[in-house]
């Protein structure tokens, strides 16, 4: 889907007031769920990177770092996610690190895994799954969009209400540091651990010196264009598709059409769903997420596992 403009801004709209009624009933629902979903404990760490903002919020690339971590000590980590034909990029790109399971519930791609003898299960998303107990829950948010209007869905971009962040451990931030949203956290949950991460483009000096057309079809393509501009990528032109969009051929002519001169920039998501044809024409942007207090961050993931 391609994210309604009204989601993010800064004050109420007549959009986000008309699909109250609407947002309130989902509510409702969800809590039915949460609340009657028994909740299962297995007998190995669990580890969830989830987020309450729809799309955007850096939960792949995160959930990385920390298959990353889990074999820097030792661990045999393997990734769960959904076989959602929409998340075929993602699963893509969780594969390049390691094993990943993708059952049609958590819960058994989490008993599969064990008995495979991997003894971390990393869920790539899966915060608001309550048939699953886990041990370290991370909630992860952008710096640029945070709650968006603050409403749940349809009226606005949230999942669930911004106290279910109660649920969470840890809460990592894409971007820059925002103490006024720190505090309100830190009403809500006092002792909750807060992560600051940014993307570190890898490939910058191919880059540089080039004009660029740059495409996203990611949760927040703006903040994509922004990271290119903040690195002194020369962006001429900028196309936004929708998140997890299933590329065509109209699509293929939008992207080639008179940018022939200019190199052809877009996500390592959206490369995974170009046909073989359009990929010769087209560069990845390359990025390492970097933590700061990795250190900090690292031993808070230790004492989980």
């Amino acid at each position: 889907m391609k994210k309604p403009k009204f989601w993010d801004y800064n004050k109420i709209s007549i959009e986000a007031i008309f699909l109250l009624p609407l947002a309130v009933t989902y509510q409702f629902v969800f809590w039915l769920i949460k609340t009657l979903k028994p909740k299962k404990k297995f007998p190995i760490p669990i580890v969830c990177v989830g987020n309450i903002y729809i799309g955007g919020t850096g939960k792949t690339p995160l959930a990385k770092e920390i298959f990353k971590i889990a074999v820097s000590l030792n661990k045999n980590p393997a990734f769960v996610k959904k076989p959602y034909a929409y998340l075929s990029d993602e699963i893509k790109m969780l594969e390049k690190t390691g094993k990943i399971y993708k059952s049609n519930t958590r819960v058994k791609s989490i008993s599969l895994l064990i008995n495979n003898n991997y003894n971390i299960a990393i869920l790539d998303d899966g915060f608001q799954d309550f048939s699953i107990k886990p041990d370290l829950s991370i909630l992860c948010f952008n710096s640029n969009q945070l709650l968006g209007n603050g409403f749940t869905i349809p009226a606005g971009p949230l999942r669930e209400n911004f106290s279910s962040i109660k649920r969470a451990d840890c809460i990592m931030i894409n971007g820059n540091k925002n103490f006024e949203f720190e505090n309100k956290i830190k009403e809500l949950k006092k002792d909750i651990k807060i992560f600051y991460s940014n993307y570190k483009i890898k490939n910058l000096e191919k880059l540089k010196n080039k004009k660029v057309f740059a495409f996203a079809g990611i949760g927040n393509p703006q903040n994509f264009f922004t990271l290119l501009k903040e690195n002194n990528i020369n962006v001429e032109k900028t196309y936004s598709f929708p998140d997890h969009h299933n590329f065509s051929d109209s699509d293929y002519y939008k992207i080639t059409k008179n940018n022939y001169s200019m190199q052809i920039l877009t996500t390592e998501k959206d490369y995974h769903r170009l046909n073989d044809e359009i990929k010769k024409i087209v560069n990845i942007v390359e990025v390492d997420l970097e933590i700061e207090k990795k250190n900090e961050f690292i031993d808070l993931v230790k004492s989980k596992l």
